[in-house]
């Protein structure tokens, strides 16, 4: 064979390993998702109530407002809740103001005329012994807060479960990745791409944003029960394949 020739030939066949329009041919690959869950029980209970108080004076309202949410936090720290645990969650000061009178419409309006001011306090109790739940909002209630603003469950150490969720969920998708490998007739290769995403499904809240009227009016509140958190987790992978 003419050198020339031959080294046409030599040069054809790393241009052939390309595509037609000179770009890399796509490299084969199987994409798997698997979910992890498991339920686990919450150890810890977040508890809001607050007081809401109205007066002629802003000293008036701040007063009254002040001497139940001091009551309230006698009740808590009576039943051996830490300072640490009870947050100061929203406070708030509404001005409330005169309806304006009827004017005719070439009239303008005058200053608006302040007639009271209303005063929001809440705070949050972390409840880290479940069967005070039940009491802590008796005893907040019992000492004059007028609103149960929620409740709502948690887990202290939720890193751990998450932990535990993302390895179910990897260990579905090597399995999914596994099964299916088989049934289509190909390798795999190697892993190309992890991707992972995980949460935690709180229980609804028994309660939210009830006023003490609202709670009086009720025959009978439910049970308050803990049940179950469900902490999920989906890991998807990539990997590269080859044919048999």
């Amino acid at each position: 064979m003419p050198f020339i020739a031959f080294l046409m030939v030599v040069l054809a066949v790393p241009i052939a390993a390309w595509g037609a329009d000179g770009t890399k041919p796509e490299t084969p690959t199987l994409t798997v998702a698997g979910t992890g869950s498991l339920t686990i029980a919450p150890d810890t209970a977040f508890v809001t109530v607050g007081m809401e108080t109205a007066g002629k004076s802003l000293a008036q309202a701040q007063r009254e407002n002040s001497a139940v949410m001091q009551k309230v936090m006698e009740r808590l720290r009576a039943l051996k809740i830490e300072k640490e645990r009870i947050q100061t969650s929203s406070f708030t000061v509404t001005p409330e103001y005169k309806p304006p009178p009827k004017r005719p419409s070439e009239t303008p309006p005058s200053p608006p005329e302040i007639i009271g001011y209303r005063i929001s306090n809440s705070v949050t109790v972390e409840v880290r012994d479940l069967e005070k739940v039940a009491t802590v909002i008796e005893e907040a209630l019992t000492a004059g807060a007028n609103h149960f603003q929620g409740l709502h469950w948690a887990l202290r150490d939720e890193q751990q479960a998450r932990l535990s969720a993302l390895k179910l969920a990897a260990a579905k998708a090597r399995e999914k990745a596994t099964a299916l490998s088989e049934a289509l007739n190909v390798k795999l290769l190697r892993l190309v791409t992890v991707n992972e995403q995980g949460h935690v499904v709180r229980p609804v809240p028994s309660y939210a944003g009830r006023s003490m009227g609202a709670m009086e009016m009720a025959v009978a509140a439910p049970p308050i029960s803990s049940g179950e958190m469900k902490v999920e987790a989906t890991v998807t992978l990539i990997y590269e394949i080859k044919g048999d």
